[in-house]
């Protein structure tokens, strides 16, 4: 099996960089539905829920970072440009988005997509001992469980 520098096998990494970049792709529509929402809120909630979307969307733009920067780490190239976004993209595009619920129920159904992609890319990289990867997914996902949970309470939706 050839590895490259970091040690990890070299056809396996550029299947988990194609499948980071359909990451970051998906992360990046889910950035932008979150500040859609963020602009758009209406409502009594408004002051509560402006202030959420803002926390979640510069999270999500901390995550873009770090998934483009893993992407180059193992020897691949990020996607950076909206046509290859929307291409690769795997979550639903929230358009005029204003009402609390439907704000909500579109972060909770782009986190569990989001898990989707991330566990697939946590078997994969386990699997080709990138533990990088590995890792980061993992972080993800211990997050996202959790914001889902507390979006499904303010929801009063079971899990």
């Amino acid at each position: 099996m050839k590895t490259n520098i970091l040690g990890l096998p070299v056809k396996e990494t550029e299947e988990i960089s194609n499948d980071l970049n359909i990451l970051l792709s998906s992360f990046q529509v889910y950035y932008q539905n979150l500040r859609g929402i963020h602009w758009n809120i209406r409502g009594k909630r408004f002051f509560d829920l402006h202030v959420k979307f803002e926390e979640l969307y510069n999270d999500a733009q901390l995550k873009i970072d770090m998934i483009a920067e893993r992407v180059l780490t193992i020897g691949g190239r990020p996607l950076h440009t909206f046509e290859d976004y929307i291409k690769n993209n795997k979550l639903k595009v929230g358009k005029n988005i204003s009402v609390d619920e439907e704000a909500v129920h579109l972060i909770v159904t782009s986190l569990s997509d989001l898990l989707k992609i991330e566990r697939e890319l946590l078997t994969k990289s386990a699997d080709a001992n990138d533990e990088g990867t590995n890792s980061m997914m993992s972080d993800f996902i211990k997050e996202q469980e959790k914001t889902i949970w507390m979006m499904k309470a303010w929801l009063e939706e079971k899990i």
